[in-house]
Order: C-alpha cells, then structure tokens, then sequence
C-alpha cells in the first residue's frame, strides 16, 4: 500500500482522519524538518511544547466560540488537547515579568494539532483538507509594542519563501475586519495555487494579537526604569502538512503520475529527487 488511505482510517477512527503511507509519508516528514531548519535559520528557537493544556490557559489565547468549537476536552480532567501549537508557545509566558534587553522572542514550535472542527466543502470532504489531526511547524513571537507591525510583515513573508522554496505558487490574503477571531488585531492568509481547482486555497495564517493575550495571561515586561508594560503577540504557520501536500503535490505533479521533489527536500529524502507511481 502506498501513498493515503482514508478508508481504513475511517474504519479506525471514523471521518476525518488518514493513513500516510511510503513515500507519501516521507514526504511529509520531510516538509516538516526542511521547515524547521529553516525556521532555525532565521533566529527562531526551536522547541517541542506540551500538547494538552489547562483551561485557564486554553482562555487566555483563544475566543471562548473557539474554544468551543474547536477543542477536545480530555474528559474527568482539566486538560485539552491543543489545536495548534502557538496556544502553549504563547502560554508559556504566562504570569512572566520578561526582561526588555532579551525580547524579542522568536520560537518555533512542531506539534501535532487537533481540532473538532470539520465543515461540509463538498469534495474536500472526502479528502485531507479539512480533518481532526495534522501536524504543523509554528512560529511565535512575543515583542515590544513598537516591534509587532515589523515582525508581522517579516513572519508571513517567511512562510511565502517557504512555499516559493517548495515550488508553490502563493499568495497574500489580508483578512477583513469581520473575520478575525475575538483576539486579533490583524491577521493574513497564505494561499496556495491548486492546479486542480484552478483557484487558491489557505495554507496558513499569520496573525497579530497586540495586547490581547498578554492582558488574559499576564505577559509583561520591564523597561530600565523598572516599568512595567504588557507585551504584543504574534504567530504565524510555517507549514501545515498533510493539506499543504495537495499543493505540493499538484504543483510538482508529472504527465505520467510522477511528483518531483522541490531540491529542498532532497535531502530529507535520501536524495530521492521523483516519487514514481507503484504498478
């Protein structure tokens, strides 16, 4: 068997949940550590953080209609699963005096994600789009108030390169004021080309909270004079595999059923440079 296998996951674990399998999967691995590495290029701290959090902080990074709509509780105790890893990056400051001449901090984070959330988007349905659980390499930053509008701009453009890196046509969708979530300040979609659908579709979003998160949690810092000020928050998604694998897939895709790999990923592939169709 190879490639992915929706039935017998279904048979498993019901809608919305995959099999990856041979090179498939190695592909996404790879996605995931060419990201990382990459992330660890420009400055960001690399971490693995905890994949179930506390409900005080769970309400402190996230929309209540969020919290509701995407979580899964852990039943009989205080602890959810996480949706996305920014969540416990950003919970980690939390109740934290922070020291000016250290900010900002820029980390970057891989975990697997879990969501409630599943819609009905017609074809899409059936496939890996919109699922239950995936795994995601994050960014986040948390910054002086003068330096968020900067590293917004500087933190969705590196998810662009990224994609460009991967041989995926993007590009930027800045969300209107009736979108965003109760918590953001101002947030941007990264779209992907589908050759496929022949339209764009999201990929990742990048997101600006200013103040929000830090006043629920408590995220200050001190200046020289010892005052104290609460901090900006930001996080953006590197890659978001398996649904940034349609794309890649689809751009990289041969007459013959054959994907290239994007020389990127290479190396994560033992030098692999094509998957060939199994007959």
């Amino acid at each position: 068997m190879e490639g992915i296998d929706l039935d017998s996951a279904r048979r498993v674990a019901g809608n919305g949940f995959y099999y990856l399998l041979g090179d498939v999967a190695r592909l996404h691995s790879a996605v995931l550590s060419y990201a990382r590495d990459f992330m660890i290029e420009k400055g960001f701290t690399y971490c693995i953080p905890p994949y179930m959090m506390r409900s005080e902080s769970v309400d402190g990074v996230m929309s209540f209609e969020e919290k509701d709509a995407m979580m899964y509780k852990v039943e009989g105790e205080d602890l959810y699963l996480i949706g996305t890893s920014e969540h416990t990056m950003i919970a980690m400051f939390k109740d934290q005096i922070l020291e000016k001449g250290k900010m900002p901090y820029a980390m970057t984070s891989y975990s697997p994600c879990f969501r409630k959330e599943k819609g009905a988007h017609g074809i899409e349905e059936r496939g890996i789009y919109r699922i239950h659980q995936f795994e995601k390499q994050e960014m986040i930053v948390v910054c002086e108030p003068h330096e968020s509008e900067e590293g917004f701009e500087k933190m969705y453009n590196y998810t662009v390169e990224v994609f460009r890196n991967l041989d995926i046509p993007v590009r930027e969708l800045e969300c209107c004021t009736g979108d965003l979530a109760d918590l953001k300040y101002k947030s941007i979609d990264v779209e992907a080309w589908s050759p496929r659908q022949e339209k764009y579709f999201e990929v990742g979003s990048c997101s600006n909270l200013t103040e929000a998160q830090s006043r629920r949690l408590g995220i200050r810092y001190k200046d020289e004079d010892g005052n104290k000020y609460y901090a900006h928050t930001l996080n953006n998604t590197v890659v978001a595999p398996p649904r940034m694998l349609i794309a890649l897939v689809e751009n990289n895709l041969n007459a013959d059923g054959s994907v290239n790999i994007p020389k990127v990923l290479r190396p994560y592939m033992g030098g692999l440079e094509k998957i060939e169709v199994k007959k």
